[in-house]
């Protein structure tokens, strides 16, 4: 007898998962790649090659008026960074995300990000595929489990494909996403992330994201000086976790009709900022591969990190989208490429070339302030793919870390959440509760 094509829909289920997951892969790895063209196409459109400081000035100035208005009367969910948004999605929504949140993601962040804004494509990229993955879902009909479940999928194939790191991009997803470790979608974001990676792959080339030298460690006693790294990245992690929450918190609080201006009085302070230190602009990837290639001298990197830090939460604070990958590995690169300067004059022992600090330097403020240790681990091997920096990075990871934890004990972006009125209980598999 002819089994009923809906029994046979029940009986391959987890084929039928499979198989989207590895569509939502290639939609996603699709999402980045046009996502970070689009960004590049709008900075160079918006900039040009050699832009005057008045340029510099006027361009966040005047085009955040323009995303304040998108995303005070439109895409009011696509203000910042789009992770912790995911994780609300994933673990109090069913994974239910509209598909206005990712169009909207997808503009803004283009408009904020190529405008000059002190802020990264890879969270508001995790939002983006998060919400195609979930699209995807709604349309197909699937269950509220299913659904909640193609979320962290859709989230990182598109990290994936943004850091070019597959291994940290599934990681991420079990880390901060899900929050636990022990997850049984492990199966299915590996296959998304991989078919993610090779679209991006195909369409711009087996390139790193970084062009980093070979490093190793010189002498047994550089790990002290990478501990004081670590060190300096905690006291780093820390600033910036509070000087953003506590800059937010005072835009929260100013008047409701102001809502719709605070983009663009964070696009006039950019804009000020930009006249003096163009080098803060935007995500700002070129600027960390000449930290790791010797390319700067230790006052320019530590004016940068400095002013990078201040940057991106003033940007971030007054409600424009865009992430905060990007500016932890640029503020730890240019603090990290400044220790390791200062470590070749003091040290009494040999010392390896600076960038290898600045290396380090990244994985410890990410490990400080995005508080994944295990995806900094991972995302710093696979862009150099050498396992002598493991060892000085988990010592710095570990310090900036428990230094991050002490003296700010709640995540930063559960603490942003909480801003917005959403608690999250412990453990990625519990639901949660929303008050009021």
């Amino acid at each position: 007898m002819k089994v009923p094509w809906r029994q046979e829909w029940r009986l391959t289920g987890g084929q039928l998962f499979f198989a989207l997951t590895v569509v939502i892969g290639i939609l996603a790895g699709l999402a980045a790649v046009l996502f970070a063209l689009t960004i590049d196409a709008a900075r160079e459109g918006f900039f040009g090659i050699a832009p005057s400081p008045w340029r510099r000035f006027l361009i966040p100035s005047v085009v955040s008026i323009f995303t304040g208005i998108l995303l005070a009367k439109f895409f009011n969910d696509a203000r910042g960074s789009g992770v912790p948004q995911t994780t609300v999605a994933y673990q109090l929504r069913d994974g239910v995300i509209s598909p206005r949140v990712t169009i909207g993601k997808f503009l803004t962040g283009v408009l904020c990000i190529g405008s000059g804004h002190s802020m990264g494509r890879e969270g508001p990229s995790v939002q983006i595929g998060a919400g195609l993955a979930s699209w995807a879902g709604q349309w197909l009909r699937l269950s509220p489990s299913q659904m909640r479940n193609i979320v962290p999928v859709g989230a990182s194939a598109a990290l994936a494909a943004a850091f070019n790191t597959p291994i940290a991009a599934v990681l991420f997803s079990l880390e901060e996403v899900i929050g636990d470790m022990n997850a049984p979608l492990l199966g299915s974001t590996v296959v998304a992330s991989v078919s993610a990676v090779i679209v991006e792959r195909s369409i711009l080339g087996n390139e790193p994201l970084f062009h980093v030298p070979g490093y190793q460690m010189v002498h047994p006693s550089e790990l002290a000086a990478y501990a004081a790294l670590g060190i300096i990245g905690g006291v780093a992690s820390v600033a910036f976790c509070k000087g953003l929450l506590s800059l937010r918190l005072r835009f929260q609080k100013l008047p409701e009709t102001t809502r719709m201006w605070q983009p663009a009085m964070g696009g006039l302070a950019i804009g000020l900022i930009l006249i003096f230190f163009p080098q803060v602009a935007g995500v700002g990837y070129q600027h960390i591969d000449q930290a790791l290639n010797g390319g700067l001298l230790w006052p320019t990197m530590a004016m940068l990190g400095v002013v990078k830090l201040g940057a991106t939460i003033i940007s971030y604070s007054s409600g424009n989208a865009g992430g905060i990958f990007a500016p932890s590995l640029y503020i730890g690169a240019m603090l990290g490429g400044t220790v390791g300067i200062l470590a070749q004059y003091i040290a009494p022992f040999p010392i390896a070339e600076p960038g290898a600090y600045a290396l380090v330097g990244m994985g410890a403020l990410f490990a400080g302030i995005i508080r994944a240790p295990l995806t900094s681990v991972f995302m710093i091997f696979e862009i150099t793919q050498d396992y002598q920096i493991l060892v000085p990075l988990m010592v710095a990871n570990m310090l900036s870390l428990a230094i991050s934890r002490r003296y700010q004990p709640e995540p930063i972006y559960r603490a942003l959440l909480r801003q917005d009125g959403i608690v999250l209980k412990s453990g990625g598999t519990n639901k949660a509760s929303s008050p009021a």
